[in-house]
C-alpha cells in the first residue's frame, strides 16, 4: 500500500532531480511538519502544545499550525516545493502503516463509517461506542475516518474496551458538555475522558483523518493516526485497509461515497476477496436513506457480484457474522 514517490504531486517537473534543489531542501526543513517521520501519530503528539484547561492553547499545538500551513499554502499546493513536501510526508504515513500491518493482522481491521455530525448527546453515538468496545474485546482492530461524530464513537469504544458498561456510560456524559465538534469544549472534555479512564490492556484503533477536514479535530481516542495531505489517497486507503469489513452506521453524502466505492472493490474482489457490508439501522438504510433495497435490487439484477450485504439492528448479529468471516480466512 505504500505510496509511490510522487504519485501524489501536483505539480509537474521535468524530472525527480529538478525537485531536490537547494531552494527545495530549505523549504522541507521549514514546514511545520517533519517530512522525513517513521511512525503513525499519537494523539500527544498531534495536540502537542494543547493545554485542555487553556482552550485558547489549541491556536497553537501542532496539528493546528499544520493544519494552519496547509490553508495558507492551497488545499491544492501552489508550488513545487509545497507538493514535494506534502508528498513525502504522506509517504512516510504510508510506510508506517505498512508497519503498523506488520504487526497487526489486517484480516482483523474493521471500518464503522457514519456521519461526521453526530452528536454525542445522540443514541446512535452510544450505540457505536458500545458496539466497538465490543468488537474491539472480541480482537478487531477499530478503523474510522479519524474525524468527531461517529469516528469518535469508534474510537472511544476502543479506547473504553475491558471496561464496564458503567464507565461508558460515565464517559459520554462527560463527553455530552459539547454535543458537537464546533461546541467549546469538545476536545478538552476528550481528554478529560482519557485521563479519567486510561486504556486498558494493549487493545488499539487505527484513525486515518486529513488535512483537507481540517476544521474538523482528529479524534485523539484513536491510539494510532495516520493523518494524510492528500484526501483522494486517505479516502480510498480507509476502505482498503478495511479487509475485516464495513459496518455503515446512519450518515450522509460521505458515507454514501464510502459505500459504493467499498462496493466496486468487492465486486471486482481488488483483493482476492470480498468483505462484508453490514448497515446498521433498518430504518434508515431502507426509508430514510434507502441504499440498502437499492444495492439488493443492483445484486438481483447482475450489476453487482461477490457483495456480502446485511441490515440489522442487533449488535449480536454484526458480531456473528464479523466472527463467522473471521474464522473462514
Amino acid at each position: 500500500m505504500t505510496l509511490t514517490l510522487l504519485s501524489a504531486m501536483t505539480v509537474n517537473a521535468q524530472n525527480v532531480g529538478e525537485l531536490f534543489t537547494p531552494k527545495a531542501m530549505e523549504y522541507l526543513k521549514a514546514v511545520p511538519f517533519d517530512v522525513n517521520r517513521t511512525t503513525l501519530y499519537t494523539a500527544d503528539e498531534l495536540y502537542a502544545g494543547y493545554d485542555p484547561t487553556n482552550e485558547a492553547t489549541f491556536e497553537a499545538c501542532y496539528d493546528t499550525k499544520v493544519y494552519r500551513h496547509f490553508i495558507a499554502t492551497g488545499k491544492q499546493a501552489q508550488s513545487v516545493e509545497e507538493s514535494l513536501a506534502r508528498t513525502l510526508h504522506d509517504h512516510c504515513i504510508h510506510v508506517a502503516l505498512d508497519q503498523f500491518f506488520k504487526e497487526h493482522n489486517p484480516r482483523l481491521c474493521l471500518g464503522i463509517m457514519g456521519g461526521h455530525a453526530l452528536k454525542r448527546t445522540d443514541p446512535m453515538y452510544k450505540k457505536v461506542v458500545l458496539l466497538s468496545k465490543r468488537l474491539t474485546e472480541q480482537g478487531f482492530i477499530m478503523l474510522s475516518g479519524g474525524g468527531p461524530g461517529a469516528m469518535e464513537a469508534t474510537h472511544l469504544g476502543a479506547w473504553l474496551a475491558g471496561r464496564s458498561e458503567k464507565d461508558v456510560d460515565a464517559a459520554v456524559d462527560i463527553l455530552k458538555v459539547a454535543p458537537s465538534f464546533s461546541d467549546k469544549g469538545w476536545l478538552a472534555s476528550s481528554f478529560e475522558v482519557m485521563k479519567r479512564y486510561p486504556r486498558k490492556g494493549n487493545y488499539v484503533s487505527l484513525g486515518i483523518p486529513t488535512y483537507l477536514y481540517g476544521h474538523e479535530p482528529s479524534a485523539p481516542f484513536a491510539t494510532h493516526i495516520a493523518k494524510f495531505f492528500e484526501n483522494s489517497i486517505r479516502e480510498d486507503l480507509i476502505l482498503t485497509v478495511a479487509f475485516g469489513g464495513i459496518i455503515y452506521t446512519p450518515g450522509s453524502a460521505g458515507t454514501m461515497q464510502e459505500i459504493f466505492q467499498d462496493a466496486v472493490q468487492n465486486h471486482y474482489l481488488s483483493f482476492g476477496y470480498s468483505s462484508p457490508m453490514i448497515f446498521l439501522g433498518t430504518d434508515f438504510w431502507t426509508k430514510e436513506m434507502p441504499v440498502y433495497p437499492f444495492l439488493q435490487e443492483l445484486v438481483k439484477l447482475g450489476k453487482y457480484k461477490n457483495l456480502q450485504l446485511s441490515l440489522t439492528d442487533d449488535f449480536d448479529e454484526i458480531v456473528e457474522e464479523l466472527e463467522a468471516f473471521k474464522n473462514k480466512q
